[in-house]
């Protein structure tokens, strides 16, 4: 262990002094006399990997694994860009069959292939978890942030690096980009990000009601210790160390949780941590670090709300696909698409890329060849919103939950009411978007529809509401139900009826209703009070087949919902949904008008 133990010193003497010394400057990306062309082409076939502790700025060791290109089993001397993942799930873990995982080569980051064509790749640990040291103190808290600047810059000053360095990465990891991103690390050039939030509040606790993302038991240590130690910890002995500090982790749920509004002090972190975590808090930053900025995510994905939100406030390329949680689009290759964007961005070959439309799209069903759309407007905006009513059902009448009318025509006064269901518990542990649970409240459908109609951008739903109680949760959800009845959700929303008062945004909004959640504007409901509630709808692009119709489903709880059992009340509350005079009605963004067939 003695000669390890020399070797690290070695190391952390060598890597603190990259890190601390002064940088050269950064080389221009771009110039007139720059190449032209499709891009890099592959030139390496084999791959040389190291990995090594890093210190930061407050001396926390943090794991660094480095894959540069190689011929004949040496590395390139030649200086290349850097190709960066942060992650908290592990760069480099052995799994129970031993087999050995590397996010280094993974072809779901799009990182697999990136040695070929001339770059080198390097993922690392975030502090607290993996095989780094330290302790998390908070999700992508500003320690992290900092943590990211201080490995990019290390990264730019090492000597098989030319200085211009980009980043990936999906879900946390691609948190993990902008967070570092609103550092302004002097040579980060090009992020290329997916599924992630521009807002932490509105995205965990949107409308005041956390649901399944960031609310999940934290792994064991167990999983932290199936990392594979760094290359001179030969005995996993700083593996131990290291996670043994793991222990003092900040929970991640009950960070969420214990932060019911906006301005909420953590008790864990003694900040007002949704803005400490929340990118828009950055904005200025992020807007002229000088980064330029590729978004991607999936519609059947919540954070293509917060990616929208994103783009309508960076300068940034957007691509939107069909599928779920960070999966690649149906015929992109992703590392193919990000290494095009690096290409332009820290090679400076001039690709075409910058010619493109800045946002592209997919329309779910719609038909062959006629999936994608390219515009440099992103989608639902100047898209005309189309209203229908919800409606009882004919006066007099006593309707089942099932039968009400969504119609274009304001109904006469009305009113029907539920009780909530919270026994809505699912079986999947992680289920991305919402199951179709008509039963479990009020539904209203429209008559068939005469022809195809586009949906492109968030619905807005309108409610006039009472409950018998002080609060209750508010979920609405967007359905097509085809000729045979089968249900699909295509856009949902949340509101709980306390946090109903509406507030100007910090940032652009992109016209939709938005609810600060900070204490002084969230107001317990007067049992018995019909209120109106407004609140915006998640955004799809979806063509809704001619003889399909439209539904909306509203109901009290979720099965995402994480906490159920804690927040269930006894008994239930009782919700009254008000229509004609109370106009309680839901916006559709549809490209034209909706036709329906004739009465049956």
């Amino acid at each position: 262990m003695k000669d390890a133990a020399a070797y690290t010193l070695l190391i952390l003497a060598t890597t603190a002094l990259a890190a601390c010394s002064s940088l050269p400057a950064a080389p221009p990306v771009a110039t007139a006399a720059t190449p032209t062309g499709e891009g890099s082409v592959p030139r390496y076939d084999e791959v040389v990997r190291q990995s090594l502790y890093v210190p930061v700025r407050d001396g926390t060791r943090l794991a660094m694994n480095i894959y540069r290109p190689a011929e004949r089993g040496r590395a390139v001397e030649t200086p290349l860009p850097v190709i960066f993942a942060f992650t908290p799930y592990r760069a480099r873990y052995r799994e129970e069959n031993g087999e050995t995982v590397e996010a280094g080569l993974s072809e779901r980051l799009g990182l697999k292939g990136m040695t070929d064509h001339g770059y080198v790749v390097a993922v690392a640990d975030i502090r607290g978890k993996g095989a780094s040291f330290g302790t998390r103190r908070g999700f992508q808290d500003r320690t992290e942030a900092q943590d990211g600047h201080d490995l990019v810059e290390w990264l730019a000053a090492q000597p098989w690096s030319d200085g211009n360095v980009g980043m990936v990465g999906c879900s946390y990891l691609g948190g993990t980009t902008i967070q570092t991103a609103s550092t302004a690390p002097p040579h980060l050039r090009a992020v290329f990000t997916g599924a992630t939030d521009f807002d932490k509040y509105t995205f965990v606790r949107r409308g005041g009601i956390t649901a399944q993302f960031n609310t999940r038991p934290d792994e064991p240590l167990s999983w932290d210790l199936a990392s594979l130690p760094v290359d001179a910890d030969r005995d996993g002995t700083l593996l131990r160390q290291a996670v043994e500090q793991h222990s003092g982790n900040t929970p991640m749920a009950d960070l969420w949780y214990s932060m019911p509004y906006r301005d909420s002090i953590s008790p864990h972190t003694g900040t007002r941590f949704w803005e400490e975590v929340g990118p828009y808090t950055y904005a200025d930053t992020l807007r002229n670090n000088g980064v330029q900025y590729y978004l991607w995510v999936t519609w059947k994905d919540e954070p293509a709300e917060q990616i929208l939100t994103a783009a309508a406030n960076l300068p940034a390329r957007v691509m939107i696909g069909p599928g779920s949680h960070c999966e690649a689009p149906p015929g992109v290759d992703l590392g193919a698409e990000q290494r095009r964007f690096f290409d332009r961005h820290l090679k400076g070959i001039r690709n075409g890329i910058d010619e493109e439309p800045r946002y592209r799209w997919w329309t779910l069903d719609a038909p062959a060849g006629e999936e994608w759309t390219r515009s440099d407007r992103l989608p639902g905006d100047g898209v005309d919103r189309h209203i229908l009513f919800l409606d009882d059902g004919p006066s007099g009448t006593v309707r089942s939950l099932n039968d009400g009318a969504l119609v274009a025509q304001r109904p006469d006064d009305g009113a029907d009411s539920y009780r909530v269901d919270y026994d809505v518990e699912g079986q999947d542990y992680f289920p991305f978007w919402p199951a179709v649970l008509d039963e479990r409240g009020l539904t209203y459908t429209s008559p068939p529809l005469a022809r195809d109609v586009v949906l492109t951008g968030s619905p807005v739903v309108h409610l006039r509401v009472s409950a018998d109680q002080d609060d209750t949760n508010l979920f609405v959800f967007l359905e097509e139900v085809d000729g045979q009845g089968r249900a699909e959700n295509i856009s949902f929303g949340r509101l709980a009826l306390s946090h109903r008062a509406m507030a100007e945004p910090p940032y652009d909004n992109r016209g939709l209703p938005w609810h600060s959640g900070r204490s002084a504007d969230v107001e317990p409901a007067v049992p018995g009070t019909a209120y109106s509630v407004s609140f915006a709808l998640t955004p799809n692009s979806k063509r809704f087949r001619a003889g399909s119709r439209i539904r909306v489903s509203v109901r009290g709880a979720d099965p995402r919902q994480r906490n159920l059992r804690e927040i269930r009340r006894d008994p239930p509350e009782t919700v009254t949904v008000h229509h004609g005079a109370g106009a309680s009605r839901v916006e559709i963004p549809f490209l034209e008008a909706p036709v329906f067939a004739a009465s049956e």
